[in-house]
């Protein structure tokens, strides 16, 4: 199993959940940690959002003392309040061990107001933002960038060089320019320039689906880190089959249909804890379509998924769908 150090955190693995907003909450974290995630990355908090004191944003930047280490993600376009808002969270007592800053968003209100991936189009500002966090706390920062914002600007080693020269302790590169949004595929070569540019540790990031996978993108790009968001949806599995390969070189079997519906279950009575059965369970219908995905007649499940409002009406929905499997109807 090989560790990665990033700044002065020492990860026991090098397998890292990457930030999704709507997804990578307190629940869904604690699972991937169990089944071995090395780093935690939150959903990403506006700076703007810690500022004006912004009551969701609060709740988003809960941490339960079972998920360390984890990465906070801030995002925002103006240096002076990314680091005063860095300090800030450190001062007012959050525990988290690395802050990462996001200049990778591709969803249109980010990117409109020069935030997330339009950042990409700004190196000098990038600088700028990365340089005042990096002064303003004691913590490691590190950046996520895209391979650039289109093809004709794929800047992703310049914006790494940027990174590291303005402090940056770690950078994770996604083979995506902000053109592609998540559609065709990741191009990996990218990675693989940033890692032989730049000294900081590179995490590679985009179509990371299996431990397949991630063999193969270390074989082309050499990076230091594997960064998983969407191959963990509904599949915190991903991590200890990843380091299971990795170790023995032996693939692990898929989960059973029991153990899927014990873990969507599992991951359901955690996300009511949290946020009470309302808005756990209406959040959990995309857990449970991701969940379910792939598994035969789970098209017609994914439809009565969308009409559940309690815990129980989502236990008996997954128990008949079980017995439909094994009896193969």
């Amino acid at each position: 199993m090989q560790t990665l150090q990033i700044g002065n955190v020492t990860l026991k693995n090098n397998l890292i959940l990457g930030p999704m907003a709507g997804v990578t909450d307190l629940p869904f974290r604690l699972l991937c940690s169990e089944q071995g995630a090395g780093l935690l990355c939150m959903e990403m908090v506006s700076a703007k959002g810690i500022l004006y004191n912004n009551k969701n944003t609060k709740a988003m930047l809960e941490i339960d003392e079972r998920e360390h280490p984890v990465s906070l993600q801030l995002f925002g376009s103006d240096p002076q309040i990314m680091g005063d808002m860095a300090k800030r969270l450190v001062d007012e007592g959050v525990p988290f061990d690395i802050l990462d800053i996001n200049m990778g968003c591709p969803v249109p209100k980010v990117v409109n107001n020069g935030e997330g991936s339009a950042l990409m189009k700004d190196p000098l500002l990038a600088g700028q933002i990365i340089e005042a966090m990096a002064n303003a706390i004691d913590r490691p920062v590190t950046v996520k960038i895209r391979k650039g914002f289109n093809d004709a600007s794929a800047n992703a080693v310049e914006m790494a060089h940027i990174a590291q020269e303005s402090g940056a302790a770690a950078v994770a590169v996604h083979g995506r320019t902000r053109e592609q949004y998540y559609s065709g595929k990741a191009d990996w070569d990218i990675i693989r320039q940033v890692k032989e540019a730049v000294s900081i540790p590179v995490i590679g990031n985009g179509d990371i689906l299996t431990a397949a996978d991630a063999i193969r993108m270390k074989q082309e790009t050499g990076c230091d880190g594997f960064m998983i968001a969407r191959g963990a949806q509904g599949n915190p599995w991903i991590f200890r089959q990843i380091l299971h390969e990795l170790e023995t070189g032996e693939a692990l079997p898929k989960p059973s249909i029991q153990e899927m519906i014990d873990m969507l279950l599992l991951h359901t009575r955690m996300q009511i804890a949290f946020k009470g059965e309302y808005t756990g369970i209406r959040e959990m219908r995309k857990h449970a379509a991701w969940y379910t995905a792939g598994y035969p007649k789970s098209s017609g499940l994914r439809r009565a998924l969308s009409e559940i409002e309690t815990y129980d009406e989502l236990a008996g929905l997954l128990e008949r769908f079980g017995r439909q499997m094994e009896s193969g109807n």
